[in-house]
Formats: structure tokens, sequence, C-alpha cells
């Protein structure tokens, strides 16, 4: 069944190797491999993994492709800035940040770029945390 499969997210990148230095060295994730057509393999966290994907310039979107939830969202900010990730700042009608944070309902986030452009997010669900 779906709903019991470990699942992959597959990212569009110009530059597998660059995209994979930002993976493992400013994100902390784990390689696991290659694949034949160039595919860079990292595990995520609870079984699941992600794929870097050689792909054209121009292949990644304008939206969030991929969101890790965390229990403490300012730390890792800081954690993730430390590393020399730049989070993007907003300030629209419908979304502002602080300190990089949007409060969106029960929960917030913050976005930022990996090395090829694609747009990832860090939130924190509210409503887990003490209340």
């Amino acid at each position: 069944m779906l709903t019991a499969a470990k699942t992959t997210t597959m990212l569009p990148v110009t530059d597998p190797e660059r995209a994979g230095r930002f993976y493992a060295d400013q994100l902390g994730l784990k390689a696991v491999g290659v694949q034949p057509d160039g595919t860079r393999v990292f595990e995520l966290g609870r079984g699941d993994g992600l794929g870097l994907m050689p792909a054209e310039a121009g292949a990644q979107t304008a939206h969030t492709v991929l969101t890790f939830e965390v229990d403490d969202l300012e730390s890792e900010v800081a954690d993730l800035e430390r590393r020399g990730v730049r989070f993007e700042d907003y300030d629209l009608p419908d979304l502002r940040t602080v300190n990089h944070i949007a409060a969106m309902g029960d929960e917030r986030a913050a976005w930022f770029h990996d090395s090829e452009g694609n747009v990832l997010c860090v939130h924190e669900v509210v409503t887990a945390r003490r209340r």
C-alpha cells in the first residue's frame, strides 16, 4: 500500500556535484550513493530519500518543493545559517517574516533556496509545541 511506502523526493539540479555538496555540507544530509544516470541520493529522516536528478537549467520551480518538519524552528534556522544557508524574508500582504520566520495558523516556517534554485522550507507545527 502506498500509505506504508517509503518515498524519495526527486529534485532537478543543473550541477549534481555542487548540489551534492550543498545537501551534505550545508544541510547535513547523509549521501547514500549515485545512480547510473548521475542522480545523487541522500537519506532523509524516517526512511525517506532525496534524489538530486541532473536536469537542464530552468527545471526548478518557484514554489516550495521540499519541507523539513522540525521541533525547534529557531534553533534549526540558526544552525543552518551557521552552515551558510541564507533564508528568504518576505513582507507581503499574506506572508510576513520576522527573523526569517513566518507564522501561519498552527505552523511557522522559513524558506531558502538550495544551490540550484529549488525552494526549500523548514517548518514547525505550533500545536505540537509546549502550550
